[in-house]
Formats: structure tokens, sequence, C-alpha cells
């Protein structure tokens, strides 16, 4: 049968795959890029792209509702099946952008097979084939974890990766799962006029490590749907649909058409063959790396993306892929990147973003400045004055360490605090930017002051917030 050799091996054409391969190749590397489908990316089939188009949906049909409070009188009808053909229709959109640019990838470095190491540069494909590589990058992705205990129905199961191909809105659905997808999505069923509720065994929503925030985001978004946290789950048949019943901090049982699975993503590579690599594998069966590098020990393998089970967004796995398409071309002169800031942003309304570190509440050498959008001017204008913003800071100078924000406009305003924290500025400094008015912008300033008054620094000397709490 026939062998490939090359430079560098890329198994998987997702996000961080193909950033691996262009990479090595721009380093100079005869590359193999392997995948099963070459199908597009998780973003633009399954996840971002699909998830903002039935939110955008949403949030039109919120919009409608809720425009009696601005003196204007409307009903949404909302028609299920004309909804989800355009999110699939536009999601074929993004999904044929990705194939386009997978296109431009010459054919000689395209093989479509599933591959498996034999040792730690030898690769065994499903059709007989080989590869024989220098180095090989591991950028297999990841995919829903669905717990056993759904198995008795699992034909009425929905993940990120069925849901969308519905052929209409269903009546209910009970969301298993308050983390950002779960969230994401029950948030814009509800409001799509899907009975809805949500369940987790856990004690905070969007996985919050920051129980303030988590508790003022639980609070407003359980004016719109149900959440229950603190209980275990079982699910049985009945007809047509599902029965799940609870117990834990409380407990009962509801029918449901389905149930949306949203209980993590787990890496792709089972049947990888690692154990013929030598590699050391953490907990999670994923193998140990170095994130400056991707390097997977000292070995000529390398990991990128959602496979390695840390940052699962699209940037950080563009941002690995390049890192490791590039050490795998020049092994074994690896060299280290300097990463970004972690920074993730869940879409429900009010947005949702968590940036840097989040400390313990006891944490000594840290404080927190904090800013409530209750009374938020532009919020109050635009009928969403709710939310809680926490930033952290170095107790010697106030510089930004991590943020964790809930309210109107955090997507656009967490871009500028992450700028700041990954450039090392202080509050005081970031202060110093301008702040336009009205804005929601402006609702961070209370939380900057704050911690230029925990540590004793003065405020920009030309910044006048003597009006801050209607800002």
């Amino acid at each position: 049968m026939e062998e490939f050799t090359c430079d560098v091996a890329v198994i998987g054409a997702g996000t961080a795959g193909l950033a691996a391969e262009r990479s090595a190749r721009a380093a100079g590397a005869k590359t193999l890029l392997v995948d099963a489908s070459f199908g597009g990316t998780t973003c633009a089939s399954v996840g971002c792209m699909p998830s903002k188009l039935l939110i955008a949906a949403a949030g039109a049909a919120h919009a409608v509702g809720h425009a009696a409070v601005f003196g204007i009188e409307a009903t949404a009808k909302i028609d299920g099946a004309a909804v989800m053909a355009r999110v699939r229709a536009e999601r074929d959109k993004f999904v044929a952008g990705v194939e386009e640019s997978i296109a431009k990838i010459p054919d000689d470095v395209k093989v479509c097979a599933r591959a498996k190491f034999t040792g730690p540069t030898t690769l065994e494909l499903d059709d007989g084939r080989t590869v024989r590589a220098k180095a090989v990058v591991i950028a297999t992705g990841s995919s829903p974890a669905i717990p056993e205990a759904f198995d008795a129905v699992k034909d009425r199961v929905l993940t990120n990766e069925t849901i969308f191909d519905l052929a209409t809105l269903p009546k209910s659905v009970g969301v298993i799962g308050a983390g950002p997808l779960g969230l994401e999505l029950a948030q814009a069923l509800v409001r799509l006029g899907v009975e809805t509720m949500v369940f987790d065994k856990g004690d905070a929503v969007a996985a919050l490590k920051d129980a303030h925030v988590a508790d003022a985001l639980h609070a407003i978004i359980e004016k719109e749907l149900p959440i229950v946290l603190g209980v275990e789950t079982k699910a049985v048949p009945d007809g047509d649909g599902v029965r799940l019943s609870w117990t834990g901090t409380s407990s009962g049982e509801q029918v449901f058409d389905y149930l949306l699975v949203a209980t993590g993503r787990t890496p792709q590579l089972k049947g990888l063959g690692l154990e013929t690599t030598g590699l050391e594998l953490d907990d999670h069966g994923t193998p140990t790396y170095a994130r400056e590098t991707m390097q997977c020990g000292d070995a000529p393998i390398f990991l990128a993306g959602d496979a390695d089970h840390d940052r699962p967004v699209l940037h950080e796995a563009s941002s690995e892929g390049t890192i490791a398409g590039r050490n795998a071309a020049s092994f074994p002169d690896v060299t280290a990147a300097e990463r970004m800031v972690p920074f993730a942003i869940m879409f429900t309304q009010p947005t949702v973003a968590v940036i840097g570190k989040v400390p313990s509440d006891d944490a000594p050498d840290i404080v927190v400045g904090t800013a409530s959008y209750t009374d938020q001017g532009r919020a109050k204008v635009m009928a969403c004055n709710a939310g809680l913003v926490r930033f952290y800071a170095d107790a010697k100078d106030g510089t930004l360490t991590g943020a964790t924000m809930a309210g109107p406009g955090v997507e656009h305003s967490a871009h500028l605090i992450a700028w700041a924290i990954q450039s090392g500025w202080t509050a005081t400094e970031t202060l110093a930017m301008p702040f336009y008015h009205p804005t929601f912008e402006e609702g961070l300033k209370p939380a900057l002051l704050a911690i230029c008054h925990a540590v004793h620094a003065a405020p920009p000397p030309f910044r006048d917030d003597g009006f801050l709490p209607g800002t």
C-alpha cells in the first residue's frame, strides 16, 4: 500500500488543524492534512455561527415582545419552520466559505481518511495507506459528551450538533447543563416560544467561578425560564417525548418533546492510538503538553484546538494551531510563544465575559472593583439595566489581572478590558482612556475607580466622576 512521507502531518481539518497546516507550510515544511470528511469547522457547522443565528432570531422576537416598555404595541408571531430554515441556510453559507478555503489547499496535501498512530511519527490510515512524518500535530477537535444515563431516550436527545437540523421549533425542551452552551440555547428557545427548563447538578450558572456574578446572572435569566441547580436527573421515554425527573435541592418531573444535552464536549482522541506514542496522558486521557509551545513532552508531537481540553474557543484554536504548526515544522528547534490572556464570552442576554484569572474571595494579594448596571444611564435608556461586573487587580499597584462581567454590551466592552489586561494596564491607566457618554462602557468606571481607591492610587486628574451612579 502507498506510504506518504512529509515533514509535518496534521490530523484534523478544523480551525486548529487548518491553521497548523498553513503555519507549517508557510515555514517551508512539506505538509499532509488528514481528515475523515473535510466537512468544515465546528464553529461554522455546529458551533459559533448556527447558535448565533438562533440567538439572533430569539433577540428579534424578544424585542417585539418587550416593545410595550417604549410605548409601542406589537406582537411577535413566530414561524418555527422559517426560523430554522434561515438558521440552516445562513449556516450553510458559512460552511461553504470554509470549504472554499479548504479547496485552496493543494490537492497533494489533503488526504481524506481516518488516522491513528503506530508510533510517535508514523500513522496508519483506515484505507490501509501509511504516513511517515518528522512531526505530527493532533487537531482532532471535540464532540458532545452525552452521559449514559440518557441512553434510554437517545432518540429524543439533541446536542449542539443536531438541534439546528430540526425542521421546526419543538414545543418543549429540557436542557441538561447550565453552562455557556446550555444557557445560550435555552434562552434562545424560550424567547422563540419553546417551553424550556434548565437543569444542572452544579451550584452555579455558566461555570462561573465568581459566585457574586453567577448569582446575579442566575437571578436575571431565571426571570425568563426556570433554572434548577444542584439536582440529579433521570429520563425515561414517555410517548413521543421524554419524562424527566430530578432530585436534590428540589424534586419534580416534567415531560418534554426533547432533551438538549449540553454537559460539555470531550476531546476526540479515542481510537487515535496514543498508547503507541509513549506520551504521558492526563486524567482526561489527553497528552500533557506545554501551552507556550503546544509540544507534548519532548516528543515530535504537538496538540492544538479543542483536542487539548483547555480553551475551547475559536481564536485560541487558531492561535494554538499556528504555534503548533510552526514548531512542528522547525522541530527539534521549538520556540515558546506568548499566549493571549484567557478570554471567553457567553452570548446570553445579558452577555457574559470571563477574562484572565479569577481569584478566590480571600486572595490576599488581589483587590476587587464592582459595578452594577441596575442604575446605569444607557442601560436604563435601553430598558436593559441589569448586570454586575467585577474586576480583579494586583493589590500593590492596581494592575488589572482579570474580570468577570455580566451586563449589557459586555461582548464589546469586555474586549477593552481584555486588551487592558494583556497590555498590563492599571485601573488608573484604563480610566485615562476616553469613555463616551452615554454608553454601556461608562458602566465599567465605578469598578475601576473602586480599585484605584483600594490601592490608594489617584484616578486621572482630569476625570470628574461625580455623576457616576446615573452615568
